[in-house]
């Protein structure tokens, strides 16, 4: 089993900052692909970013692209999503996840893609 254990949320302004962190423990594989996704109050649950088990290979949703960046550090099985410049369209519960690989550079970005997923937690802005 995997536990996957995400932190970092809030509450904040428009234009503002936050970083989310998700470590994951348990039976975590040798490696793993890690992923974020978003969903908010009656839509449904929609890619943010991902990263590969090497961390060369990073996917981002068009909607984050230049303002998000997903970074991780294998030593503490913990991923990292710096969101900058926030906005109130970026409301929403963010999920970790992650996937087995057999490969360093082997990415996903599908949420059937992924095997295990956190609890997630709340990031709300305000405008």
């Amino acid at each position: 089993q995997v536990q996957l254990a995400e932190s970092g949320g809030g509450l904040v302004q428009a234009g503002e900052s936050l970083r989310l962190s998700c470590a994951a423990s348990g039976r975590t594989f040798r490696q793993h692909v890690m992923g974020w996704f978003r969903q908010a109050p009656g839509k449904e649950r929609e890619f943010v970013a991902s990263i590969s088990w090497g961390g060369g290979e990073t996917r981002y949703a068009d909607s984050v692209k230049g303002r998000f960046t997903i970074s991780r550090d294998n030593a503490k099985n913990t991923v990292y999503l710096q969101m900058n410049g926030l906005k109130p369209e970026d409301t929403a519960v963010y999920l970790c996840a992650l996937r087995p690989t057999y490969y360093s550079d082997s990415l996903y970005f599908t949420a059937t893609d992924f095997r295990s997923w956190g609890q997630g937690t709340q990031v709300t802005v305000s405008s």
